[in-house]
């Protein structure tokens, strides 16, 4: 079961003015335990591969977690429902900012304590397909000092530092904000997520 309480405007508006913003209210808090339980359940079964990086998908020492994408017609439950939910909000920005998104890719993503992610953008070099990147949290009673931040480099110089709390959802354009994750004390959980437009010389 979904919630409405997400505002979509207010993340549009927000991604028109800053080009990243944080909400809450994406999915309810029983879905969002689903999600952490069945990450977790399949982290410990070893049913998340070790990520990779690239166009090419190669092994690197740049990134720490292991990931699980979310297949189309082979979701569980706790995935479709977000996936639902997250093309919710891909028709409303497109409502919103004409973004042109025709679709979205996501994954579980765990580190494990000490795991981190180096700075890097979420676009690819040859590729300009992502346009919206998702980040959504799993992580119940997260502390600030628990570690596992994300984080999010401004175009001034500064950055934000995200915290991973359960039910969190940030949200950023993908290739204007280089970002991190920042080692955490605990198991750091979470869904990737990107909203994609067609490739510039795709066929139509």
């Amino acid at each position: 079961m979904t919630t409405d309480r997400f505002d979509f405007k207010a993340a549009a508006s927000a991604l028109a003015a800053d080009g990243w913003c944080v909400q809450p209210g994406l999915m309810s808090a029983s879905a969002t335990r689903a999600l952490a339980r069945e990450c977790t359940a399949m982290h410990d079964a070893k049913l998340l591969l070790p990520a990779r990086t690239g166009a090419a998908h190669t092994a690197s020492a740049l990134r720490g977690d292991s990931t699980h994408w979310f297949v189309t017609g082979a979701m569980s439950a706790p995935q479709q429902a977000f996936a639902e939910r997250i093309d919710v909000l891909r028709i409303a920005l497109n409502r919103e900012l004409m973004l042109g998104l025709v679709e979205c890719e996501s994954h579980y993503a765990v580190y494990r304590p000490g795991a981190g992610y180096a700075r890097h953008l979420d676009r690819l070099r040859d590729n300009d397909a992502r346009v919206v990147s998702a980040v959504f949290y799993l992580n119940e009673d997260w502390r600030e000092t628990d570690g596992g931040a994300l984080r999010l480099y401004l175009e001034d110089g500064a950055y934000r530092d995200i915290h991973p709390h359960a039910g969190s959802l940030l949200l950023f354009l993908s290739a204007q904000f280089e970002h991190e994750v920042l080692p955490a004390t605990r198991d750091r959980l979470s869904i990737a997520c990107w909203m994609r437009q067609r490739p510039l010389g795709a066929a139509g």
